[in-house]
């Protein structure tokens, strides 16, 4: 796969391109002349206010790694609203934490703009993990399972491996998978809690962006799931805060090594997000309710509103943008 030149084919112009990512649930109508048609209510602005809901979330608490299947409510993963246009036809894409979540989100997306996709995610969480590969295979693409607990160098390795195998080849990787706690205090982190996050969030993408590389052609891009707490740092995510700070200098540092090579490494900066993250200890007892209440837009996002970034990083039609980062965080943090 990675020796068919036209997977490595640019989709339309880089105007085009980003206007579709911004929309890409949404049509442009235009008549024959090239006048503004006369929009339909699915082409009419949505006030991203209310585009989804504002009501405080109940307090619920799931066991790690937690389910997507069993949030209230459940996340929207653009299953029923992401629409693809070609513009990662014939890619090869490995995504971690690919099950649910941001992850999943891309991994629709992926599939819809033509990708085949890998997903890796945690043997706790085949049950969501299934239902992605079943929406890949609905999008015609090639779809691949590759379970793993990642805090292993061998673990990452093999699953870069197979992925690779899977796929014939890669051009994209999404380094998505973590691991959040909160506490209160630094003296309530275990050293046993510490280790864990920087090995799955930190130590993972570093193996396995060393062993995806040697696969990955001129024209291939590494994205990074960062955070807005690479900036701003909530008190009660001082170890998850941590690791993100981190990988947003890992980023631009990986850039600059690769750009040589014509591969391009970018990231993604998240706010407050609806994700099993949260459900599964992301959030201190009797926070649930305030998660997302204070950004500027006065709620949560949805996975599904990360989905287009996503696409616009790993296609060629961004083919400047190198050791950037892209924030998606409800008008609250940087860039």
């Amino acid at each position: 796969m990675i020796d068919d030149p036209t997977r490595r084919t640019l989709i339309g112009g880089a105007a085009i391109g980003l206007a579709a990512a911004a929309t890409p649930a949404m049509g442009q109508n235009r008549s024959s002349g090239g006048a503004a048609a006369a929009p339909t209510p699915a082409s009419r602005p949505v006030d991203p206010q209310t585009k989804y809901t504002r009501q405080p979330f109940p307090e619920q608490r799931q066991d790690w790694p937690g389910l997507a299947r069993d949030m209230n409510p459940r996340p929207d993963h653009g299953e029923t609203s992401y629409r693809g246009s070609g513009r990662l036809a014939g890619r090869g894409a490995l995504i971690t934490g690919g099950d649910s979540g941001i992850g999943r989100a891309a991994a629709i997306a992926y599939a819809r703009e033509g990708a085949d996709v890998a997903i890796n995610y945690h043997p706790d969480e085949q049950p969501d993990a299934d239902e992605v590969v079943a929406l890949i295979r609905q999008a015609g693409r090639r779809a691949v399972a590759v379970p793993a607990d990642i805090r292993t160098e061998r673990a990452c390795n093999a699953m870069v491996e197979r992925a690779i195998e899977q796929l014939g080849g890669l051009d994209i990787l999404v380094n998505n998978a973590a691991y959040q706690q909160s506490k209160a205090s630094i003296m309530e982190i275990s050293a046993e809690q510490f280790d864990r996050t920087f090995k799955t969030n930190v130590y993972a993408t570093f193996w396995i962006s060393k062993a995806a590389i040697p696969a990955m052609q001129p024209g291939s891009a590494i994205i990074n799931t960062i955070s807005v707490n690479s900036w701003t740092p909530g008190e009660e995510l001082l170890d998850y805060a941590s690791t993100k700070g981190a990988l947003l200098i890992f980023t631009r540092g990986l850039a600059k090594q690769l750009a040589k090579r014509g591969i391009r490494v970018n990231a993604v900066a998240p706010g407050p997000v609806w994700t099993p993250l949260q459900v599964a200890g992301g959030q201190l007892p009797g926070q649930m309710g305030q998660f997302g209440q204070d950004t500027p837009l006065g709620r949560a996002g949805q996975p599904a509103e990360l989905a287009a970034l996503f696409v616009t990083m790993a296609s060629g039609e961004s083919s400047f943008t190198t050791g950037s980062v892209i924030g998606a965080h409800g008008g609250d943090g940087q860039p």
